[in-house]
């Protein structure tokens, strides 16, 4: 899998001189670089553009929690048409001189604007969900890196995927080229005299077979093309043309790092941010204080309206609450302790994914070692079984089946060669360093 420089024209202008048209039809030039930018820009792979309005739930729900810290300022305007019955307040009494006062007053009317604000002055627990909102941000963030380095990995194997494709495609021509001249070879053959009929007829067999196993290598193309447009994010009515090839690329075992996991970095800001809200509900039990105060003018009219104020400060104790908090603090403890579980889960994980990523990358060298000395030898064979036929020493059933044997021998090098792409990147993704190595 090839290594590719990042240069710095933008996603957008990448996908426009990557695109050129052909006979009316759009087609799409795509390195694996190219193919990892397309699924990373804003409207590429889902999963990228999920991961990004994940941070931004997380950074609204950061500046609520932020909101129960900073001053709560309101404006209020009123105006009342009203009369009280004041016996109602207990003014049921006699005055000497002047009789009994009236037991309803009004109709007069109230005016009043004013300004109230509060201000929280102290309150752990308030301060303890700032925090949770914080981490929660910060989680969502390393979610995007997390989700950048799956949506890498799947746009990969989906790269590799159609590039086995394609050369499975090109085996398959050369397959049908070679089984064409095998044909031509028998009717000369026969021609002079050194050759039978069933030579040819089985030539012809072979070529069939050759072309039909074409028709479906172009088929499987075709698939693997259109699921990687579908990874990368961009309309699948275009057509695909690789600009990479499937080749072989050395993997360096001699000292394993440290991996570095993106997703293990979001599982303990997860872990942090949980652990965050079970402080805050946590540290409800402890008193608040609030300030308050308000500032307007009242009165019977506007023209009679004199200023008024208030000022004070609140000390808020809990006392009871039904048996709430404690039941929110259960939950919210058995909440972080299982995101403690996951992440001790997703360390064990992580080993032995790299484990397995390395015993895979082991097997595959060996296998695609194998592999290619087995298409040499097999296309040695053919070259040695043509030049026997050629001769008159044997007939065309030992050149039909040095073919058949090379056309086994030329799968088994692709898939050796493929299964060993497909080792390299599963080791980079154990490592976390699949963003580094393809971009």
């Amino acid at each position: 899998m090839p290594r590719l420089l990042l240069s710095g024209i933008p996603r957008a202008l990448v996908l426009l001189a990557a695109a050129s048209t052909l006979f009316g039809q759009q087609v799409l030039e795509l390195s694996l670089k190219q193919a990892v930018d397309l699924a990373l820009a804003p409207n590429g792979a889902t999963r990228t553009q999920l991961a990004q309005e994940a941070v931004h739930a997380a950074t609204a729900r950061q500046r609520q929690s932020l909101s129960a810290l900073l001053p709560n300022v309101d404006a209020s305007m009123a105006y009342a048409d009203q009369t009280r019955n004041l016996r109602t307040f207990g003014l049921n009494f006699s005055i000497p001189g002047v009789g009994a006062l009236p037991s309803l007053a009004g109709p007069f009317s109230v005016y009043d604007l004013r300004a109230t604000v509060t201000q929280t002055v102290f309150d752990l627990s308030a301060i303890k969900r700032y925090q949770a909102g914080r981490r929660g941000t910060e989680q969502a963030q390393a979610e995007v890196d997390a989700a950048a380095d799956q949506t890498i990995e799947r746009v990969a194997r989906a790269y590799l995927a159609a590039l086995v494709a394609q050369a499975n495609v090109e085996s398959a021509e050369a397959n049908v080229n070679l089984s064409e001249a095998i044909v031509k070879l028998t009717r000369s053959q026969k021609d002079a005299g050194t050759g039978t009929g069933i030579e040819i007829t089985r030539a012809q067999v072979q070529l069939a077979n050759d072309q039909q196993r074409l028709i479906v290598a172009r088929n499987e193309l075709s698939r693997a093309q259109l699921r990687l447009l579908r990874e990368v994010g961009v309309p699948m009515k275009d057509t695909v043309r690789l600009t990479d090839k499937l080749a072989y690329q050395a993997v360096d075992l001699a000292t394993v790092p440290t991996p570095e996991r993106a997703d293990l970095r979001a599982q303990q800001a997860r872990e942090t941010a949980v652990r965050s809200s079970f402080d805050a509900v946590k540290w409800e039990r402890l008193p608040s204080v609030v300030a308050s105060g308000d500032y307007g003018t009242t009165g019977p009219s506007w023209n009679n309206s004199i200023p008024t104020r208030s000022v004070g400060v609140a000390l808020r104790l809990p006392v009871f609450d039904g048996g709430r908090r404690d039941a929110r603090r259960a939950e919210s403890g058995a909440a972080l302790r299982s995101e403690q579980i996951r992440t001790r889960d997703l360390q064990q994980q992580i080993q032995l994914e790299l484990q397995l990523a390395v015993d895979g990358v082991k097997a595959a060298e060996g296998q695609l070692k194998a592999a290619e000395q087995g298409a040499q030898l097999a296309q040695n064979e053919v070259e040695q079984a043509k030049r026997r036929y050629e001769a008159g020493v044997t007939n065309s059933l030992e050149l039909t089946d040095a073919q058949t044997r090379l056309v086994r021998a030329r799968d088994n090098y692709l898939a050796a060669l493929f299964s060993h792409n497909v080792a390299r990147l599963d080791y980079t993704a154990a490592l976390g360093t699949i963003s580094r190595t393809i971009r």
